[in-house]
């Protein structure tokens, strides 16, 4: 049956449920001893699937978000020996980085000869080449990050790209890509998109 959505605040929430949302989020963003504190808090069963690997991935993901990039590949190719090969735009995202790095520490000389013998082979994919030529002109700025590319030096370019490698890894381990949490907001997302153009179309109607 239905509830009255003026009776939701009065519907009871199973506590596992909302301990599983935790849980979930916890473990994907490697919050590894906070993990351990509520599972032994809670009392729920510790999940050796999702804990697997999780050290590994905390670390790979501070060396991408700190732009160590170079240090990230190498620790993703030990744990996912395969998982960059299939993945090229996550590959290429990371090189970038490393070469960003370069860029900002001015170390032209040193970004060029990266840029040739690593990103080059990428020019001959038509997607990738208006990237490149942004990576690129930022070579052209005494002060890379006041070039009109900036935003490829930032933190959110590095926290979007290690976000992609985290989800990558947990895909290529057959764990969720997703916690809980963001699967439960992408559903009410479509639910809302949905139950608007019902409304649009009976406005339409009447």
């Amino acid at each position: 049956m239905d509830v009255d959505p003026r009776h939701y605040e009065h519907v009871a929430i199973n506590d596992n449920d909302i301990r599983n949302v935790v849980l979930s989020y916890l473990v994907h963003n490697c919050f590894n001893e906070t993990v351990e504190s509520f599972i032994t808090s809670t009392g729920m069963k510790q999940p050796a699937d999702y804990l697997e690997g999780m050290e590994k991935r905390k670390r790979i993901f501070h060396f991408a978000l700190e732009g160590n990039a170079l240090k990230a590949i190498e620790l993703t190719n030990q744990l996912a020996h395969d998982l960059l090969e299939k993945k090229e735009d996550l590959h290429f995202d990371l090189l970038s980085i490393h070469f960003g790095e370069l860029v900002r520490s001015r170390k032209c000389t040193e970004a060029l000869e990266f840029a040739m013998t690593k990103l080059a082979p990428f020019g001959k994919v038509q997607k990738y080449i208006e990237k490149l030529e942004d990576f690129m002109a930022l070579l052209a700025y005494e002060e890379p990050d006041k070039s009109p590319t900036f935003h490829l030096l930032s933190l959110d370019y590095r926290q979007q790209v290690a976000d992609s490698l985290n989800r990558a890894i947990l895909a290529h381990m057959n764990l969720p890509s997703y916690t809980a949490m963001e699967r439960l907001i992408q559903q009410t997302t479509v639910v809302r998109q949905c139950l608007s153009q019902e409304l649009g179309k009976v406005t339409c109607r009447s």
